[in-house]
């Protein structure tokens, strides 16, 4: 990956904020290469103190700039904020790599909003990404290269983990990493309520219950070992643990999440048919 990419960004969120953090923190793009536009001027300053990249002044000047166009705009503006990328791409629409990170828009909508001719890169981030643990499922239309995947891959790898994927499995991981931080921000808040409900201080409690998940994800994905084996080896026979499995399994936990991740993956099909 070369340090002399031009990157840009429309839409200067708290995504787009740390996705240019994470590049310029592993040195792959330097903070003068990267500029963007918001239409919101309170965007623009935080993301240019968090990044001391270049917040421009109207839109077509990052797309003239970019080499990879990253769109960071929620989906039910995406339509706006198209117009005048059209236009900055009208004389030749392949030049830049297109990144986008709105949820549920396919890759057909931004080649017929664009250009057929468009070399795009639909991807599916989550929140952790913000703290540089990103899970990420991306996925190439018919004109980006190998290369430009390499590069998406590269790109997202700085802020957590990426996979290149079939854009018709980018509703599942939508259904599991995209949605799954809620899931996953709820079992804290159930732990910690299971502790203070039996006398541990609130915050003792929050932070023994996300440390704990925490460090049990480490665990896997250090060791690699099945989760259920993980689970067996802090199950003893009429213990503790056991005694809470139990109960977990009487009240639908494992089907509980199935089903949340499938939901997730059913409404973002819904949104993209829209």
């Amino acid at each position: 990956m070369s340090k002399s990419l031009n990157v840009g960004f429309i839409g200067l969120g708290q995504m787009a904020s740390a996705l240019a953090a994470g590049f310029i923190r592993a040195q792959i793009v330097e903070p003068s290469r990267v500029v963007g536009y918001d239409v919101s001027e309170a965007a623009a300053a935080k993301f240019v103190n968090a990044t001391k990249a270049t917040a421009f002044s109207n839109p077509e000047d990052v797309v003239n700039h970019a080499d990879v166009l990253f769109l960071a705009v929620k989906p039910q503006y995406m339509a706006g904020a198209l117009v005048p990328v059209k236009q900055a791409l009208a004389s030749d629409p392949s030049r830049p790599l297109i990144v986008s990170i709105a949820a549920g828009l396919p890759i057909s909508y931004f080649e017929t909003a664009l250009f057929d001719k468009i070399r795009l890169a639909r991807v599916m981030p989550n929140t952790p990404c913000l703290v540089g643990e990103a899970a990420s499922g991306f996925a190439l239309n018919a004109n980006a290269t190998s290369e430009d995947g390499a590069l998406v891959k590269g790109f997202l790898e700085t802020v957590g983990v990426a996979f290149e994927l079939p854009e018709s499995q980018l509703d599942a991981v939508t259904g599991l990493s995209g949605s799954g931080p809620a899931y996953v921000f709820m079992a804290i808040e159930a732990l910690a309520d299971g502790g203070v409900k039996v006398g541990l201080p609130r915050q003792v409690a929050l932070t023994l219950a996300a440390q704990t998940l925490k460090g049990s994800a480490e665990m896997y994905l250090q060791t690699k070992r099945h989760p259920g084996e993980l689970k067996d080896a802090v199950t003893s026979p009429a213990g503790t643990t056991i005694a809470g499995v139990a109960a977990l399994e009487e009240r639908g936990f494992r089907s509980a999440l199935i089903e949340a991740v499938e939901r997730g993956a059913v409404r973002s099909r819904e949104l993209g048919a829209k």
